[in-house]
């Protein structure tokens, strides 16, 4: 079996590298080198919001509804994904928090209760009820 081929040191560009910086993750070969690439300050790539809460994969769940009357016809979700109220409304971190938690969750419905009892949640459930009544 072949090995990975070694990297070289940003640092002194002679020695492989051994180590990644935290930071910035340049390649470095010792204490040394780390200390004077430390010199000129460095930093991580900054992780766009859209990604820090990112959903995890779907997982098709079973589910029930006792009154079909109240499932969503596809113009109503088309309008609700399109109003400018619930999409600023889902920019909002706490909010999407709360979503993550509820889509993650093995009890969704106790999650969701929970989630009501947050101004966040509530002011986004209006706004989609409103965006409901309006049409």
């Amino acid at each position: 079996m072949v090995g990975a081929a070694k990297k070289k040191c940003k640092v002194c560009e002679e020695a492989d590298s051994k180590y990644k910086c935290p930071a910035c993750l340049i390649p470095y070969c010792s204490l040394g080198c780390f200390k004077k690439h430390k010199e000129i300050p460095c930093v991580k790539e900054a992780v766009p919001a859209e990604q820090k809460f990112a959903p995890k994969p779907h997982v098709e769940r079973p589910y029930f509804v006792d009154e079909p009357s109240i499932v969503l016809q596809q113009s109503q979700l088309e309008s609700i994904a399109s109003s400018s109220e619930v999409i600023d409304a889902l920019k909002n971190e706490e909010l999407q928090k709360l979503i993550c938690k509820i889509e993650n969750s093995a009890d969704i419905e106790s999650e969701f209760d929970k989630a009501m009892e947050a101004d966040a949640f509530r002011l986004f459930t209006d706004k989609v009820g409103n965006t409901l009544f309006c049409l």
